[in-house]
């Protein structure tokens, strides 16, 4: 009974997210109480959540000040020279503009926001595609797929989502997968050059004056120029790359390392209360809607292990698969969570499903940390869901036809996941 109550609580869940009758962060508080209350499980509800709010409080820590961060650097300006640069580099020459596209896409990315992400890298980039005349769906198809390999980083949601939904540590469920997003980077820009190659053959190359060609992103720069540090730019570029070493490295806990690199930005930036207090509200409601949601699935998690839900779900499935086949589960796990992500939102897959595959790979001897890296090598499929909002984004600032881009990106970012799981297997980031 308690398995299917599970099966049931879950196919809820899913249905109520992907139909849109409710937000995922009403969905990961509301319907595991009432399955709860169904079950008979109300006088254990208190310590269940607070077990699961526990568990899921370093998470939601990092993820605040990550985005808050990010969020001063670009700001401040960090990005603009990088903009400008690239402009001035690739010229006329659409390999060029093409590799372009990749190394700023992949780059804003840090943040971790794909929003933020196609409006710098469209912005700043479009105005030259349509200057030479170049197939806007390249800079569509290349940014999505810098994009789908950046969103792994810890703070950009399915890396984090992965550890909550399975009570882990982010470092060890990341770092075990960089040689795996560097492999992924080298298809990107392997993708990029090919691309870019076709365009060169078509277009040749131009010899154009980029000073005419101020695109939107250095518009609205110039209007918010109150807020941009261009002396400090070099001091952000170093906390920033000492962000990332010391993240890589583990030298402290992530929450702990966003925590300083945050102050110090704030402080060194934005000494002034009153701009600090801007810069912060700027960026608050991106803030409140990621730490919420972490801290709901607390809820959901909480719940799912102190009802034993997950436990009883896992042995009926185990039950059913062929014994043959549960070595291979990390492998599964990878090649399943291109199409389920892809009719998924990151949310039910992974704190409704992952969670199940996880503890049923348990019993082949498989570890959950190996099944939560799986689980995310298909984040480039993700990326082109039409259920993410910022897929739409991108595709109208582009003024491309979504099915058109569909259709363009599909096998490139079939790619990026299949040499990422390959590397995963090679470096043994996941195993057979």
């Amino acid at each position: 009974m308690i398995s299917l109550l599970g099966f049931t609580m879950m196919a809820c869940f899913i249905f109520l997210i992907v139909t849109r009758k409710m937000s995922a962060l009403l969905a990961l508080i509301v319907v595991p109480l009432v399955f709860a209350l169904i079950g008979g499980f109300a006088k254990e509800l208190g310590p269940m959540i607070l077990e699961g709010l526990s568990s899921v409080a370093p998470t939601g820590i990092m993820l605040m000040f990550a985005v808050l961060y990010f969020g001063i650097m670009i700001e401040a300006g960090l990005f603009d020279p990088l903009i400008s640069k690239i402009l001035s580099i690739v010229k006329g020459d659409p390999l060029k503009v093409v590799f372009g596209t990749a190394i700023l896409a992949g780059l804003v990315a840090l943040d971790g926001d794909g929003t933020t992400t196609y409006i710098i890298t469209v912005s700043a980039l479009l105005p030259l595609y349509q200057r030479l005349g170049m197939n806007p769906l390249i800079l569509t198809c290349v940014s999505m797929m810098s994009f789908g390999v950046m969103n792994m980083l810890p703070w950009g949601g399915p890396t984090a989502r992965a550890a909550s939904a399975l009570k882990l540590d982010v470092n060890d469920v990341f770092l075990p997968l960089v040689p795996v997003m560097l492999g992924g980077i080298v298809w990107v820009l392997f993708t990029a050059y090919i691309l870019g190659k076709k365009e060169r053959k078509r277009l040749g190359v131009m010899n154009i004056d980029l000073s005419r060609d101020l695109s939107q992103h250095q518009q609205a720069a110039a209007l918010e120029s109150n807020l941009r540090r261009p002396h400090l730019t070099w001091f952000n570029a170093l906390l920033t790359i000492a962000l990332i070493v010391a993240l890589v490295l583990g030298i402290l806990p992530l929450p702990v390392l966003f925590v300083i690199a945050f102050s110090l930005a704030l402080l060194i930036n934005y000494p002034n209360l009153d701009i600090q207090k801007k810069v912060l509200g700027a960026h608050a409601d991106s803030v409140v809607i990621v730490v919420a949601l972490i801290f709901a699935s607390g809820v959901f998690t909480g719940i799912l292990s102190g009802t034993h839900m997950v436990d009883e779900m896992a042995n009926s499935l185990i039950a059913i698969i062929p014994e043959e086949l549960g070595g291979y589960f990390a492998l599964i796990t990878a090649i399943t969570s291109l199409p389920l992500t892809y009719v998924m939102a990151n949310d039910p897959y992974y704190f409704g499903v992952v969670p199940i595959i996880a503890q049923t790979a348990e019993a082949y001897g498989i570890d959950s940390v190996e099944i939560a890296r799986a689980s995310i090598l298909g984040q480039p499929i993700h990326a082109m869901s039409p259920l993410i909002a910022s897929t739409h984004l991108l595709v109208g600032m582009a003024k491309v036809d979504f099915g058109d881009h569909q259709k363009f990106i599909i096998k490139w970012a079939l790619g990026t996941c299949t040499v990422m799981i390959i590397v995963a297997l090679l470096t043994g980031a996941i195993s057979l």
